[in-house]
């Protein structure tokens, strides 16, 4: 009995692939300098002036949105008109008020109506006598 040769093509010849080391970036943290509220002005030196038309024009583009100032980061924040707010507010309270009424009413059903549907189903499933 001859056992059959199985002719296997020759391995590809890949190159070999180098890798660069991966370079980690240490992050890095300035430290936010706060002065004091007490702190003062030497004696002889004169106090920087904020130009007021750049403000006042800022303030005539944004007239009708509310926005509230943080002072650290020197950011001012748009915060919605009231009406929204109350909207969006109202509505989260009824959905969440409905979803936990809704879970506790089928919870109820589901052991109130477990022992007729258990019987129903037993008196379903119960053979019938048959009639000669």
């Amino acid at each position: 009995m001859e056992l059959p040769v199985l002719y296997l093509p020759d391995a590809y010849d890949f190159p070999n692939f180098e890798f660069e080391l991966p370079i980690g970036k240490i992050p890095q943290y300035t430290p936010l300098v706060i002065p004091p509220s007490d702190l003062r002005a030497p004696e002889g030196v004169k106090s920087q002036t904020i130009n007021n038309s750049k403000q006042e024009a800022s303030a005539n583009q944004t007239a009708g949105i509310k926005q509230v100032d943080i002072p650290i980061i020197n950011v001012q924040m748009p915060v919605p008109e009231s009406e929204i707010l109350i909207t969006a507010g109202t509505t989260a309270v009824i959905s969440v008020a409905a979803t936990l009424t809704a879970t506790a009413v089928f919870k109820w059903l589901v052991t109130a109506m477990k022992p007729i549907l258990k019987t129903t189903w037993k008196k379903i499933r119960q053979p019938k006598p048959k009639v000669s």
